[in-house]
């Protein structure tokens, strides 16, 4: 089994629990759904801060202070950072986030997928490299392309299910009666989530289908996107979603708290954006639950 031994670039955090423990205890220290996500787009910074990649990890960091006490998680969007050049800032962020938010879970969006050693390095790109909590996975090679991730058993594998972009349905409901993201949910359950470390991504802009996860995997955690600019209903996905202990979910929203303001107080609107949809996602949670 491979472990996190090696050091990384900015030191691998010790790890002394599950990664579903981290998850339930992140839920419980926050009281909250909600999910950042760090999708840095230097162009849409405050100008006062500065509009070149040199300034992601500042950017990132004021976020981050802002909102550390009303979140379960942070969603790293790998692209955002590596297409200007900037994975030091990745670290720097994770780093932000330890020092931070202890409580919070990190999750590397890299949606990989790929076998034996591509599949490995990968990994350990994520989880030696980046030192995240968790990263989203590709299932679609098949269990050995999810293996080298699984086997670190202290970290988690976010599986796409059935996700929030338009063209999803295309591939991801098909064939009708018994869609491939079913059959992925179930494959979730009965075979790759032996050390009780993997969630899925279920979108909010398909409530029935993820209703259907849920009823198919009962006790996995969800990472939900597709709120805000893709235009998912709130209410409906925790609706749908939430599980037995008004929990389960991690809700990501990125652009509509990120750049909820563009002057020198950016990071007081980030943080009242943030403290909107924490509240309505609670309150989402408590009525579907019946209170």
């Amino acid at each position: 089994m491979i472990c996190c031994a090696a050091p990384s670039i900015g030191g691998v955090h010790t790890i002394s629990t599950s990664f579903h423990e981290r998850l339930q205890r992140a839920w419980s220290h926050s009281d909250s759904l909600l999910c950042v996500g760090l999708d840095p787009e230097p162009a849409r910074f405050p100008a006062h801060l500065g509009r070149g990649p040199e300034h992601i990890a500042s950017f990132n960091r004021a976020i981050i202070a802002a909102t550390a006490d009303l979140v379960c998680a942070y969603k790293p969007q790998i692209a955002h950072f590596a297409a200007v050049g900037a994975e030091e800032a990745l670290v720097d962020t994770v780093s932000a986030v330890r020092e931070l938010a202890p409580h919070a879970v990190v999750i590397l969006d890299a949606k990989r997928g790929d076998i034996g050693s591509t599949a490995e390095m990968y990994a350990r790109e994520a989880f030696v490299r980046y030192d995240v909590d968790a990263v989203t996975l590709n299932p679609y090679l098949g269990s050995d392309s999810l293996q080298p991730f699984l086997e670190w058993s202290d970290r988690g594998t976010v599986i796409l299910c059935r996700t929030s972009n338009p063209g999803a349905g295309e591939i991801q409901d098909w064939p009708e009666g018994d869609p491939l993201y079913a059959h992925i949910a179930r494959l979730a359950v009965e075979k790759w989530n032996p050390h009780g470390n993997l969630m899925l991504v279920a979108g909010a802009t398909r409530p029935a289908e993820l209703a259907r996860i849920r009823a198919l995997a009962p006790d996995v955690p969800l990472l939900v996107p597709g709120l805000g600019a893709q235009g998912g209903d709130l209410r409906a996905a925790v609706a749908a979603g939430v599980d037995r202990h008004r929990r389960g979910l991690v809700v990501n929203s990125a652009r509509a708290i990120l750049y909820a303001g563009s002057g020198e107080d950016f990071a007081a609107h980030a943080r009242a954006e943030a403290m909107r949809m924490r509240d309505a996602l609670r309150q989402a949670a408590a009525l579907a639950q019946g209170e």
